[in-house]
């Protein structure tokens, strides 16, 4: 035992707890299914403490919630008063001054299709929540990452709050809001700001820590005190981190203000969306849908200029000529530009898609009907309930038998012999816990071979102190009855993450060896990232209506770029002196590509597993609303029921399920890194 490497143990490990549970599974059922007799209510347990501590602040809530509802009035008002050319050309102006001719383009081509789009007022409505709830979360997050920077006993509780903050879905958010402040917008702008306010603490945190200890020295040195270091010397320091924090502060707040509007949606664009996806009017829907991403394109591209070292300077003169345009339009058309809902050109377009799509879906039924089949029958249905009860005679043709059970072990066994005599024990272990888990279905594992799997592999990523961690968090779901719901969130979740990751990696590869195949693929990843969450939903349904195959694809479309990103980066960005060594010994590019920059690439790749991870789970939640079951479809349900204990112990659940994965995946790349000497 002493010769296996720490990845054999561990995997023989889970092979023989494995082996014993299929073996005893008859005699000793209860090594399979966890008997409900032994569950704890700590649903209940959760909502009855959960709803006296909610009682308990819920009339200083409802104060804050009255506090905020003038300022989120106030610049309703505004937005909604103010003539259209007026908003087009402040804009434009502002995107003038940060970025040029293209910019300001951008601006004005953008806005005038949210014009022509009819959904000007509804539009209006979502920037007055933003207006209001990014303020407060860039007072909130900057406070919490400043506290964390002066006083360091705390940063590291605040680092793991800001974790689970980041990993718990953001439905979740919505339950006890919901309890607390009651239907309406406001709970929508306090939802936005808490979702919002921990990238800004932590990207605060990081540029503090950053900032160079000459300037800290040179501060204290010019006999400053704290307040006037922090502020006069440290924060201008750490402006370009900060401003990073800002703009993805405003990216997550404009997201969660469209999910918000499931519960507190008041005629704004997120409502719109919600609605008209409800009605199956997707050409509206998908309409509503471009505004938002719009929106997300603007503000994303906007305020990533402030992230950068230096700017080109634009002539304000420009800049306040066409302020000025705004104000003279606006005066000389006043009484026509006052009903910009009115306009409303994209309707036809937005009727023509609904019938395109009717007549699309009616012509290629048979081919759409057979890919989700195929995709449901013999890929997704496989992994859900394993091959024993997948395979049936009205799907594949014919019964999975004990005989085909056997074989497939055999099969796997000898794989493994074979790995393990080249000197790979691990990986022939894990090929035949492969054949095990194909067999019996994610859904199906039986629980102490995935706690004790699970265990296992957390110590070979990050040593006893995480296998310990995750046993206890795996524990905590087991016993809370959510086990079954668990399994079935890991289990179309891990799928999308194995499709990203193939696919995903395949375009990272193809972009990495040709700058052409970048070109396309970089602009696409860029409108990806920007598009909201719910917007995912729209296309998916337009094809393939709602369902388990729906959600699949949405959680695809959205969790696949980091891994595009990540992979194209980390091969591409192995140092010359490696490739120049390489190519000196007379390395073919394969050779180069498989031996120097793959292995080089390794750290990056995780971290971009790492990312589409959690993005998976961030999606699995939203996806609920087409047809998705386990964790997801339980947060959803509690929410319309305004159930706080159920909501808040599924909402734990998956970022248990999220945070478990990423504190793995970051400590196999850790580990590839120190092998690196990076």
């Amino acid at each position: 035992m002493a010769s296996l490497s720490k990845g054999s143990i561990a995997a023989l490990i889970a092979a023989v707890v494995g082996a014993l549970c299929l073996a005893l599974e008859s005699s000793v059922p209860w090594l399979v299914k966890f008997p409900a007799a032994w569950v704890l209510p700590a649903t209940d347990w959760v909502g009855a403490a959960m709803e006296w501590f909610l009682a308990l602040i819920k009339p200083a809530a409802r104060s804050f919630s009255a506090l905020m509802f003038y300022p989120m009035e106030a610049a309703n008002y505004v937005l909604s008063h103010t003539p259209w050319p007026l908003v087009i050309c402040a804009t434009t102006a502002l995107a003038w001054s940060l970025g040029g001719v293209r910019m300001a383009l951008m601006a004005v081509v953008g806005l005038g299709f949210v014009l022509a789009s009819g959904y000007w007022p509804e539009s209006m409505n979502t920037l007055a929540l933003v207006a209001v709830s990014v303020p407060l979360a860039l007072i909130i997050g900057g406070g919490i990452g400043i506290l964390a920077n002066e006083y360091p006993r705390i940063r590291q509780p605040v680092q793991a709050v800001l974790d689970i903050m980041q990993t718990v879905p953001t439905f979740a958010y919505l339950t006890p809001l919901l309890v607390l402040f009651g239907f309406g917008p406001v709970v929508g702008l306090i939802a936005s700001a808490i979702y919002a306010a921990p990238p800004m603490a932590r990207n605060v945190l990081l540029g503090l820590e950053r900032v160079e200890p000459e300037i800290k020295e040179a501060a204290i040195m010019s006999g400053g005190t704290r307040l006037q270091q922090l502020f006069q010397c440290e924060i201008p320091s750490a402006g370009q981190q900060i401003m990073v924090g800002v703009n993805q502060c405003l990216m997550a707040a404009l997201s969660m203000v469209i999910i918000a509007a499931v519960i507190g949606g008041f005629d704004d664009i997120g409502w719109e969306v919600l609605l008209t996806m409800r009605k199956a009017q997707f050409g509206q829907s998908l309409l509503a849908g471009l505004v938002i991403v719009i929106f997300a394109i603007l503000i994303d591209r906007m305020s990533g200029t402030l992230t950068q070292d230096r700017r080109d300077r634009h002539d304000p003169r420009v800049a306040w000529g066409i302020l000025a345009l705004g104000v003279v339009v606006s005066v000389a058309f006043w009484g026509s530009v006052q009903q910009p809902g009115t306009y409303a050109l994209f309707n036809p377009v937005a009727d023509s898609v609904d019938r395109g799509l009717s007549s699309f879906t009616s012509a290629n039924a048979e081919f759409l009907t057979a890919l989700k089949n195929n995709v449901l029958f013999y890929v997704l249905l496989p992994m859900r309930i394993g091959l024993d009860q997948a395979v049936l005679p009205f799907t594949w043709g014919f019964a999975w038998t004990p005989m085909m059970s056997a074989a497939l072990f055999a099969a796997g066994a000898a794989a493994g012999v074979v790995f393990a005599l080249r000197g790979q024990m691990a990986l022939g272990v894990m090929l035949l816990i492969a054949a095990g888990m194909l067999e019996t279905g994610i859904s199906q594992l039986p629980w102490p071979f995935v706690l004790v799997g699970a265990g296992a592999l957390a110590w070979v990523a990050g040593g006893r102190g995480l296998a310990i961690l995750t046993v206890v968090l795996l524990g905590t779901i087991l016993l809370s009855g959510l086990w079954e719901r668990a399994l079935l969130s890991l289990y179309l979740s891990g799928a999308a993450v194995f499709a990203c990751a193939v696919m995903g990696g395949a375009i990272g590869l193809a972009s990495a060896v040709s700058p052409g195949v970048w070109r396309v693929v970089r602009p696409i990843c860029d409108m990806l990232q920007t598009i909201p969450l719910f917007v995912f939903l729209i296309p998916v349904l337009m094809v393939f209506q709602i369902g388990e195959f729906s959600a699949f694809l949405a959680i695809i479309a959205y969790a696949i770029v980091p891994m595009i990103r990540y992979t194209r980066h980390g091969l591409v960005s192995t140092p010359d002196e490696m490739i120049e060594a390489a190519t000196a010994s007379g390395a073919t590019k394969w050779q180069m590509l498989k031996d120097i920059r793959a292995p080089y690439a390794a750290p990056s790749i995780l971290l971009g597993l790492n990312q589409t991870i959690l993005y998976a789970f961030a999606m699995l939640v939203i996806a609920a609303l087409i047809g998705t079951t386990g964790l997801g479809q339980s947060i959803y349900l509690a929410l319309g029921q305004a159930d706080v204990g159920l909501g808040i112990s599924a909402g734990a659940a998956m970022a248990i399920l999220a945070l478990i994965a990423d504190r793995m995946v970051q400590g196999f790349a850790e580990e590839r890194r120190k092998a690196l000497g990076l």
